[in-house]
């Protein structure tokens, strides 16, 4: 079972450490001048958010980080200066004297770790929602009121600056009393087009509301109380790819007294809105949660028409007003003069800050107990009233052959070991091997992006973190061919040194001392310099002489790959070097940043006027290519560039996006110099502030992005047998409007 508290149980530790409450800590703390000691369980994106809200709160100190992905929690740890790192809870309580911990887990391990963190003395603030059910809630609240702790609860759009204004309006009866009151939350869920399939979210149809729901529900019961009737409903309906039945809209009427309520939400790709609306007898108001803006409209001593204008010129300074203050608190920001400049991180931080300014004194309503267990009762029930019982049903997935990466039994082993196998050419070169009656070994993180087609017994998923040696070595433990797709997700070069380049070393290691045959790398043609108007590349043509110019990515590529020739001559590493073109095809998303630079998935800025073909390829065809990269004989220490014969330009590709989607994409062909002006801006601003990351821009870098060279793979025409598409339609149906149903549907 892929559960936090595994690990937890796995250190058997123990412990009874006395209880205290918190509130004792801090005033005795804050006698002595010390600071209360804060920790956080989860070390994921909402961590980032957490540790910047607990820097802007002078008497908190963050002590400590558990995560179960130990070089997750390093990594958060080296970025926030957190002294202590630890894998599981048990661990962390039993070392750190705590005054509070952080609960920032997936839903269903909220209940357990805070009952685990009240029970060792100390208090939790848990991260929307509290737990799953009202029972679960009630235990917590009882156990901490018993051990005079607090419990606090994250929601945190009720602290937003606009939420607060429309809530302060509303509370001194500025509109009067409230006819209808609407919230609604239209944004897209990526998790459901791309997975990970097993989040537990998307594990059954009500979960999402228990997820997302809570959001909207709070602030319900915030502006308007406990609804006295309801009625909701699910619409729309998709079939993940593990199997499971998913609803992307969702619709909820309730009314209490005399004002009607209606909860909105939709998941399906779009323009992002999160508003409330609320109209009462002597005004309505309107808040914008994604543009920060606060819109109140009230009538004046005018006839209609003046009124009218009045209203709207009004509000139209107002939105100035307000847009100006967003824009100037990230300024700020950027320049460490404000610790959280969006609005998002702004809105965490009041959240926060109105938990442990409540120490000793009364907990503010919206981040209390009650107020959480209420949400969680109204939002099951929402679900339960929304979905038909039969889509509680579970579903019957096809079991994969899984194992830790300490085991790797199996009655006839696989020989090919595929790493990085859940991105997108991972699960194609997945898919393209087990289709041709092999077995294949993936080591991954976690199995949920596995769809249900692939999940069968040619399938062996070996659970490991890659940069375990030890589990890779048992992972390639009687494989022939390795496969080493998979990228760092990082930002910093000290971060690429260690995930990327190390993390290859470490692979390259594992396959000498194990025996592998071959080892098939994939590389990137970015580590080329491809800004050369009517140069043409070829695998003799060397990667990029000036390549500590260039983006990270690219520089991270090329320096594996040197180091792995390096082990190839001097060491005899069994290599075989790929590199993909701009990959597009089923599974992808069609807003690819080969194409140009997408901004909200509705506008493209392309490198230069985009009118230049474009190094394209079809997954399907990189997954051959790889596939004959392990077969063909006597090319050891060579390198395969994988290109399709060109034929689209970014406009082409464009014109085809707005052809299948009956849309009309915002285009602006962009200046390559226009890139590198801005990108030397943000460099002053970095230098300015001391930012660590303060790279010299590159306009080198940028011109590159033109793919204006031709690139020619007649090498792997002739010596891999590779036969890419080479029809213009066919490469635009499979490359194009294939994944654009895919993200339409």
């Amino acid at each position: 079972m892929d559960n936090y508290f595994d690990n937890i149980r796995a250190t058997g530790s123990s412990y009874a450490p006395a209880r205290r409450s918190i509130d004792s800590v801090a005033d005795s703390g804050t006698r002595n001048g010390s600071k209360r000691r804060v920790a956080l369980l989860g070390a994921g994106y909402i961590a980032d958010w957490h540790a910047k809200a607990l820097a802007s709160i002078g008497e908190i100190e963050l002590v400590a980080v558990c995560d179960r992905m130990i070089s997750r929690a390093e990594s958060f740890a080296k970025k926030f200066d957190v002294p202590g790192v630890y894998g599981s809870l048990e661990a962390m309580l039993a070392a750190e004297r705590l005054d509070s911990v952080h609960v920032l887990l997936p839903p269903d391990l909220h209940f357990q770790a805070a009952e685990t963190i009240l029970a060792a003395g100390v208090s939790a603030f848990i991260e929307k929602p509290m737990c799953l059910n009202p029972e679960h809630a009630a235990r917590l609240t009882r156990l901490a009121a018993e051990s005079g702790l607090r419990i606090g609860v994250g929601h945190n759009f009720l602290f937003s600056e606009c939420y607060e204004r429309l809530r302060s309006d509303l509370r001194k009866g500025i509109l009067g009393s409230i006819d209808h009151l609407t919230i609604t939350w239209h944004r897209e869920l990526p998790q459901v087009t791309n997975g990970p399939f097993d989040l537990w979210m998307l594990r059954e149809p009500g979960n999402v509301m228990l997820e997302i729901g809570p959001h909207c529900v709070a602030q319900m019961l915030d502006l308007a109380g406990v609804p006295e009737t309801m009625a909701a409903q699910a619409s729309n309906p998709v079939d993940l790819l593990s199997g499971q039945k998913f609803y992307r809209r969702w619709h909820v009427s309730a009314s209490k007294g005399r004002a009607a309520i209606e909860l909105r939400f939709s998941f399906v790709p779009g323009f992002s809105e999160y508003t409330i609306q609320a109209r009462g007898s002597l005004a309505s108001a309107n808040v914008d949660f994604d543009r920060d803006i606060y819109t109140l409209r009230r009538h004046r001593p005018l006839d209609e028409d003046f009124d009218r204008y009045a209203m709207v010129a009004d509000g139209a300074r107002s939105a100035r007003a307000q847009a100006r203050r967003t824009l100037r608190n990230y300024l700020l920001s950027k320049l460490h003069l404000r610790s959280n400049g969006t609005p998002y991180g702004a809105s965490i931080a009041s959240g926060v800050r109105a938990f442990y300014a409540a120490a000793g004194g009364a907990t503010d309503e919206r981040i209390g107990a009650q107020r959480g267990s209420e949400v969680i009762r109204i939002c099951k029930e929402i679900a339960r009233l929304a979905v038909p019982p039969a889509s509680h049903a579970t579903v019957q997935r096809p079991e994969l052959s899984e194992h830790s990466a300490t085991d790797v039994t199996g009655s006839s082993p696989a020989r090919t070991l595929i790493l990085g196998a859940t991105g997108f050419i991972g699960l194609e070169l997945t898919r393209r091997v087990i289709e041709s009656g092999h077995r294949v070994r993936v080591l991954v993180r976690s199995p949920g992006k596995f769809p249900a087609d692939l999940r069968n017994s040619r399938l062996e998923c070996l659970r490991g973190d890659l940069t375990d040696a030890a589990a890779l070595r048992r992972a390639m433990e009687g494989v022939d061919c390795v496969y080493h797709l998979a990228r760092a997700d990082v930002k910093s070069w000290s971060d690429y040194e260690r995930y990327e380049i190390g993390v290859t070393r470490e692979i390259a290691e594992a396959a000498l001392a194990t025996g592998v045959k071959r080892l098939i790398y994939a590389g990137t043609i970015d580590s080329y310099y491809s800004g050369g108007r009517g140069s043409t590349i070829t695998e003799a043509t060397p990667l990029d002489p000036a390549i500590e110019r260039r983006n990270l990515y690219a520089r991270a590529k090329a320096a594996s790959e040197r180091m792995l020739l390096r082990m190839h001559r001097e060491q005899g590493l069994p290599l075989v070097i790929v590199r993909p073109g701009i990959v597009i095809g089923r599974g992808g998303n069609p807003m690819h940043w080969g194409v140009g630079r997408w901004w909200y998935g509705a506008v493209c800025q392309t490198w230069g006027d985009g009118r230049n073909p474009l190094p394209l390829v079809l997954v399907e065809d990189v997954a051959k290519g790889l596939i004959a990269a392990a077969e063909a004989p006597d090319i050891l220490g060579d390198s395969f560039n994988l290109v399709a014969d060109p034929s689209l330009t970014a406009q082409d590709y464009l014109d085809e996006m707005d052809r299948v989607g009956g849309i009309r994409i915002k285009r602006h062909a962009t200046p390559i110099l226009k890139f590198y002006l801005a990108d030397t801006f943000k460099w002053a601003m970095k230098v300015i502030t001391r930012h660590p990351d303060r790279r010299l821009p590159s306009y080198r870098d940028w011109a590159s992005r033109r793919q204006t060279a031709t690139f020619d793979c007649t090498r792997a025409k002739v010596r891999l047998g590779w036969k890419p598409i080479a029809d213009r339609e066919e490469l635009i149906r499979a490359g194009i409007h294939q994944p654009m149903k895919e993200l339409m549907r």
